[in-house]
């Protein structure tokens, strides 16, 4: 790990001098309005006065009453307490638009419009505004005003139907926010696309996300294989429906590696590797279609190899000869893996109550103007005074809406 180096150190950043609103909530968008942070852009974060984003209250709590979640993903963010509800706090937020970029948000769809802060309005304001909404269903169809989270999500794009072993209950596919996370990075996709339209044309545009079409996107040819074929993929567990062996494997010690022969070429490195070459011939299971027939024997063949060595010899065998093979970590061995350590995977920042917190590091890397973490996500309000006095409101004014509630 890594401390993360000081503002002035560092070269300048693409995004410098976007100015993004985030008045969203948990994940999603606030991740999309997070990357854009790391890269440059000034972000703003729009909570409301009585306890802010929800987020900060999931997951491990710190003594400073905010949880590690939110000092790690609201970070490089400015926090701002304003009541969008309130008529004042809705012509603050207004007087904002008028001075950003991009606006990320996340209510049900027809909230914002309920408050007189809708896309026709806010865009006659500001025709450059580029508009990330996220939503569970997208902001139209007929499924548009249920609630959605990334685990509904996950399983009505169709992901958790394919999750867990054949015949059992589906399973959470590995982090209940995934649906959120891919959501975000979609998210910030889109911004960007539609800021270099704006750069050409001067108009901005909504980008509208539902949760459950960025997990529906990413399930390779599960679409065109039913379309073609008609088949609907159940649960695959450890392995997968195209390759063999492909999945995960028992090791000596206790450890689990995954192996990936997802073409003959890497199934006959893995059978040399085991000292079975005649195992790649085709008239064993030198070809997909042989292994496939019969994954249960080649898969077993496989564990058994594995099961009689150390999670290290596996590892130092398959990658001498070549073969797609890893190790199944948990978060202990990933901050003792040297690989981590030389990427600066994590980077540790300094926060004045907690002292030493350790989070992921930017991606992507870019060579020549690279994002950063400035610092961790900010106490509730901290930014309040700051950004309404830069606004034009003077201490008077700021004074009667925190009397009123609004910030």
């Amino acid at each position: 790990m890594t401390v993360s180096p000081p503002p002035s150190a560092a070269p300048a950043r693409p995004l410098a001098g976007l100015r993004v609103l985030d008045a969203a909530t948990f994940i999603a968008a606030p991740f999309a309005a997070g990357l854009l942070g790391e890269f440059g852009a000034e972000v703003i974060k729009i909570e409301h006065p009585a306890g802010g984003d929800p987020f900060r209250r999931f997951g491990t709590m710190t003594e400073r009453g905010d949880s590690l979640a939110w000092l790690s993903e609201g970070r490089n963010k400015a926090s701002l307490t304003l009541d969008l509800r309130k008529p004042q706090g809705a012509e603050v937020f207004r007087k904002l638009v008028a001075g950003a970029d991009v606006l990320c948000e996340n209510f049900r769809p027809g909230t914002l419009e309920k408050w007189g802060l809708g896309w026709e309005v806010l865009s006659a304001i500001n025709p450059g505004l580029v508009m990330l909404r996220v939503s569970g269903y997208g902001q139209d169809g007929p499924y548009r005003d249920y609630p959605g989270f990334a685990r509904i999500a996950h399983a009505f794009g169709g992901l958790t139907h394919l999750a867990g072993l054949p015949g059992g209950p589906p399973v959470t596919p590995g982090s209940t926010s995934l649906g959120d996370y891919m959501s975000g990075l979609f998210g910030a996709f889109g911004v960007l696309s539609a800021l270099r339209h704006r750069d050409k044309t001067g108009r901005g545009q909504q980008v509208d996300i539902a949760l459950y079409e960025s997990v529906f996107r990413v399930l390779d040819e599960l679409a065109p294989a039913y379309a073609y074929t008609g088949a609907v993929r159940g649960p695959e567990g450890a392995g997968t429906l195209n390759a063999c062996p492909h999945g995960h494997f028992p090791c000596a010690s206790g450890g689990w590696v995954a192996i990936a022969c997802t073409n003959d070429k890497m199934f006959e490195r893995l059978a040399r590797v085991m000292g079975r070459p005649a195992l790649a011939s085709p008239e064993v299971w030198g070809t997909t279609a042989r292994r496939l027939a019969e994954r249960a024997a080649v898969d077993a063949l496989v564990s058994a190899w594995t099961g009689a060595l150390a999670r290290t010899e596996v590892l130092a065998l398959c990658h001498a000869g070549e073969v797609p093979c890893g190790p199944i970590n948990a978060i202990d061995d990933i901050f003792a893996d040297p690989h981590f350590q030389a990427r600066q995977t994590m980077v540790t920042l300094i926060e004045a109550q907690l002292g030493a917190i350790v989070v992921p590091n930017v991606l992507p890397r870019l060579s020549e103007t690279p994002g950063r973490i400035d610092h961790l996500g900010p106490r509730l309000g901290a930014d309040s005074g700051r950004i309404l006095g830069e606004l034009g409101l003077s201490e008077a004014e700021i004074a009667d809406l925190r009397a009123k509630g609004v910030v």
